[in-house]
């Protein structure tokens, strides 16, 4: 862990009442949670930083205008997450605000994506948004604080060739409302955000994908639209302030979920050509983790978890 005191540029607080506090944001390295903790700053809070890239995580850091820490931890792992815990409140204080932002995501046909992928994906989507609230929740808890789980519009509709990305991002929502139920009576809000085309790393190239291709392609043009993550990061604020049970980015996803009923079918309807016209070799290409975050969580995972070699002391 790092303690940074504000090197970055000095900027006007754009929400004041979220001044003072202390935000956590996991998977904040890079995307759409680089982009959030620059905004919490800017609205006067102090950050935590949670994510596998330490470096990248600490460059993010030491641009924002108030007192930060970054802290090097996996998700997954339930005994870093408590540390981490331990280590943010010594230095900056208790959590008013925790953000579940970390994911990863693999496309590629289910039986062709290797299973301890796919797992690695629902652990770091689902399971360890559940494993960053309860490591917060006793915080949480003592501020009667804020949890945003990120979601997806994925949770609207599944996208084959995306199944484990689909599947987790489903089951992240369904555990946001159900940890809702739970600790609101202990005046703990949890918000749910849906977000659509993000401009991230995780969304380069989406014109290579075919399936995500073809999902974007049939959709209305303001549909198409791919965000920017600043601006992403600009709707969140406004919804953690808010202490928003849901929040769209962009909002006009609000109108859709009268509509989630029929998206399934839809969503199998618009992708069913674009798979039948690809041969099975051309599907396969596709398999793999998505963008450079994703690559560099499943990289350090895979070095933490292969067997030892003779030569390894």
């Amino acid at each position: 862990m790092r303690d940074i005191p504000g090197t970055g540029r000095p900027r006007t607080a754009a929400v004041p009442p979220l001044a003072g506090r202390v935000a956590v944001v996991t998977g904040a390295a890079r995307g759409v949670g680089e982009a959030l903790a620059r905004h919490l700053s800017d609205a006067g809070m102090l950050v935590a930083l949670v994510g596998r890239e330490e470096e990248t995580l600490c460059r993010a850091a030491a641009s924002l205008p108030h007192r930060s820490v970054c802290v090097e931890a996996d998700v997954t792992d339930p005994t870093a997450l408590d540390r981490a815990a331990r280590q943010i409140t010594d230095v900056l204080g208790p959590a008013s605000v925790v953000v579940a932002n970390a994911g990863i995501a693999t496309g590629g046909p289910f039986a062709r994506t290797p299973a301890d992928l796919w797992q690695r994906v629902v652990d770091v989507n689902l399971t360890g948004s559940a494993n960053t609230a309860r490591a917060f929740l006793p915080q949480l808890t003592r501020t009667r604080g804020y949890f945003l789980q990120i979601a997806s519009t994925a949770a609207f509709g599944s996208a084959p060739m995306m199944s484990a990305y689909c599947a987790s991002k489903a089951g992240a929502e369904s555990f946001a409302q159900a940890l809702r139920g739970e600790v609101e009576p202990d005046g703990i809000g949890v918000g749910i955000a849906y977000l659509h085309w993000t401009g991230t790393d995780m969304v380069t190239g989406i014109d290579d994908h075919p399936v995500l291709k073809a999902l974007r392609r049939n959709q209305p043009r303001f549909a198409r639209t791919v965000h920017s993550a600043d601006q992403v990061a600009d709707w969140l604020t406004t919804g953690i302030t808010r202490r928003a049970r849901h929040v769209y980015a962009p909002p006009w996803l609000r109108w859709c979920q009268p509509l989630r009923p029929a998206f399934p079918a839809l969503v199998l309807r618009l992708t069913r050509r674009e798979l039948r016209r690809l041969s099975s070799k051309e599907l396969a290409a596709d398999t793999g983790v998505l963008g450079a975050g994703g690559r560099a969580d499943w990289d350090a995972h895979r070095a933490g978890t292969r067997p030892p070699r003779p030569d390894d002391s």
